[in-house]
């Protein structure tokens, strides 16, 4: 077995390669607005909406892409968002009102998740498209439109449970939508309430990375919308949501040789490659190796838009014909609702090295504490292993080359007074040890990973947020809520 270092590079797209290389300006902000710090990537996002718009164009297709807006809290990738011919898939609220307040006009709005009576009155106030849940809904989205005297309300019907020649279920049981086989039901609602709701599609959100189950569903949509006009709608609209992936890590290789090492950690037959010989899932009972690896696939040659692509590519599972040419047949829209995808590349967290400690007792790696928590960089609690990037503060002082004493070994210790607060309990391989005062760079959170679990617990500060843009060659910056379309970013770095 081979004692080379067990790297998981980041994937870095041009952007945000191009972010981390330019000297002293990720220290500068962190120097000025504390760390730990969020930076997102408005023009990036807008670029990650153009490429799946292509996707639709390549299919003949009309439709919309939705951002997932629980993906992120910021305010800028939202308000650049307005300026493009994407919409927004609000699952609260607070996320309704949001996208309200950053130039979203109702009908480039879409309501999913659950819905208190607040959401739904607002949803159905400006216009917004509700996909519904299930039949109750339906019902209470009906009695606000006639007790407010609203237009009717367009409502999508979030389906599940999706079936091939009815008797093997191919796609899995989800918490939300209701049954396929349920369908009747929501119509007879429908009809009851003609004069209130107007259903323009179907659609269904699966939390798996198969395409074939997601071929399954779609399939599915498609003879869902044909019992639509049985009854006398017209609808015009399946809707995919998301999951369409990331592909967190530059190389393909480091990640089949960690995961194949860590199997041989869990049996003992190599050192330990995390913090108190965790095993993300694998255990060993009685000499055999029990369990399921519970982590992300962090390298996917397949992910993003192409995975849409490839979706829309795939023959239907008994019709045969490709799902993007049966949506063309059938004369339907596609919306989709990517949210970790939509954000690829489009943030980094920044944490500063507090302290570095040797190994001590016979412990396996240095402890490097930082100035953030597991709760601000949630890679982990997503099953996301991926390797920060190590930002000196001064490159050419003595001792802190990359090659000085060779790559090294590293726990991530975080600043809560918890023994559960690791950053990752994987044993991190750096080129060097970084020394207090640098920054570990943590790649590609903006999808779920940057805010999504922050708190202030112990009173420790959360991190704050700034959108940076690139311009000239040059990068500039201002605070996330500050930022709008029309303001060019401050703070030019020379």
């Amino acid at each position: 077995m081979s004692d080379a270092p067990l790297y998981l590079e980041p994937r870095l797209a041009p952007r945000l390669a191009s972010l981390l290389d330019t000297a002293g300006f990720p220290h500068a902000l962190v120097d000025g607005l504390g760390s730990p710090l969020n930076l997102v990537l408005p023009q990036q996002f807008a670029q990650n909406v153009a490429e799946f718009r292509s996707v639709l164009r390549r299919h003949h297709l009309g439709g919309r892409i939705y951002y997932a807006h629980k993906a992120n809290r910021s305010s800028a990738l939202v308000r650049r968002l307005s300026t493009t011919d994407a919409a927004l898939d609000a699952a609260s609220l607070g996320e309704l009102q949001h996208a309200l307040a950053s130039g979203f006009t109702g009908d480039r709005i879409m309501v999913t998740g659950p819905k208190d009576p607040e959401f739904l009155w607002l949803a159905a106030r400006c216009g917004a498209t509700v996909n519904a849940d299930g039949a109750a809904e339906l019902a209470d989205a009906a009695a606000l439109v006639g007790a407010y005297g609203l237009p009717r309300l367009r409502v999508l019907l979030r389906l599940s449970e999706f079936e091939v020649s009815g008797t093997r279920v191919l796609s899995r049981r989800s918490r939300f939508g209701t049954s396929v086989k349920a369908l009747d039901g929501l119509l007879d609602v429908l009809e009851r309430h003609r004069d209130a709701l107007e259903p323009i599609g179907v659609g269904y959100h699966l939390d798996t990375t198969s395409l074939d189950e997601k071929a399954t569903a779609l399939e599915g949509c498609l003879r869902a919308t044909e019992e639509l006009r049985i009854r006398g709608f017209q609808p015009s609209v399946i809707d995919v949501g998301g999951g369409f992936g990331v592909n967190y890590l530059a190389h393909a290789a480091q990640w089949e040789r960690y995961t194949t090492e860590l199997t041989h950690a869990v049996m003992g037959r190599r050192p330990p490659l995390t913090w108190g010989g965790h095993g993300y899932g694998l255990r060993v009972e009685n000499g055999t190796l029990k369990g399921a690896l519970g982590l992300y696939p962090a390298h996917r040659p397949l992910a993003g838009a192409a995975y849409l692509d490839e979706l829309l590519s795939l023959p239907a599972p008994t019709l045969g014909r490709p799902l993007g040419t049966l949506l063309l047949e059938s004369l339907c829209d596609l919306y989709a609702e990517p949210g970790r995808a939509l954000t690829d590349q489009c943030g980094v967290t920044l944490g500063r090295v507090l302290e570095v400690r040797p190994p001590e007792g016979g412990g396996h790696g240095h402890l490097v504490r930082l100035a953030l928590n597991a709760g601000d960089v949630g890679l982990e609690d997503h099953g996301v292993l991926v390797d920060p990037v190590l930002l000196r503060r001064d490159p050419a002082a003595p001792g802190t080359g990359t090659g000085t004493g060779g790559p090294v070994g590293v726990h991530l210790l975080g600043n809560l007074c918890l023994e559960a607060d690791l950053i990752t309990r994987r044993t991190v391989f750096l080129p060097g040890l970084p020394r207090p005062g640098d920054l570990l760079a943590f790649a590609n959170t903006a999808g779920y990973c940057m805010d999504f679990t922050a708190t202030g617990a112990q009173q420790q500060p959360t991190a704050r947020k700034a959108a940076v843009d690139e311009e000239n060659g040059s990068w500039g910056w201002c605070l996330d809520e500050q930022y709008w379309p029309v303001t060019r970013t401050g703070g030019r770095s020379a």
